[in-house]
């Protein structure tokens, strides 16, 4: 099978889990280098006592570049097939409203903030819960074509 015709396969869904997962494997590499991130120096492997910035914005730690890692890897191979990618893309997006919710709730200071978050953090959580789960439901639904059990019918005959 040539590329193109791979590619050009591919559904909707499965374009957008593979872009999302390709941008959290990005980040997970940034987190990994000074400069890119700033306090590098000061990057733990894990809790809030990290104060290594992703952009100079976001907290990082190890554990927190290697969890995007680990997402990114598994949204490519969810990517696979539009049900996985779709999957993906809602599940991910729960995770991330909840972390979205737990970055809200714990003492930011206390080893409850193990990943670690800040502000920049929970705004980010939000956004991306909010844009996976839209991008789960919104580009499945673009990816339904008229070559299902409906247009074998035929229009209005369902």
């Amino acid at each position: 099978m040539s590329t193109a015709t791979h590619t050009g396969s591919r559904t909707p869904v499965q374009v957008a889990a593979a872009v999302v997962s390709v941008v959290f494997l990005l980040v997970g590499v940034l987190g990994f280098i000074p400069g890119v991130t700033t306090h590098y120096d000061q990057l733990s492997f894990a809790g809030h006592n990290s104060m290594a910035m992703l952009l100079g914005l976001f907290m990082v730690s190890v554990l927190h570049n290697i969890v995007h890692l680990l997402f990114g890897v598994v949204g490519l191979a969810s990517a696979r097939t539009a049900r996985g990618a779709r999957l993906f893309l809602i599940a991910g997006g729960v995770v991330y409203l909840v972390l979205w919710l737990y970055g809200l709730l714990i003492d930011r200071g206390s080893d409850a903030n193990f990943v670690p978050v800040n502000n920049a953090d929970n705004w980010l959580h939000l956004v991306l819960g909010v844009g996976m789960i839209a991008l789960g439901l919104l580009t499945s639904r673009a990816g339904r074509t008229t070559s299902g059990p409906q247009a074998a019918r035929g229009p209005g005959l369902g």
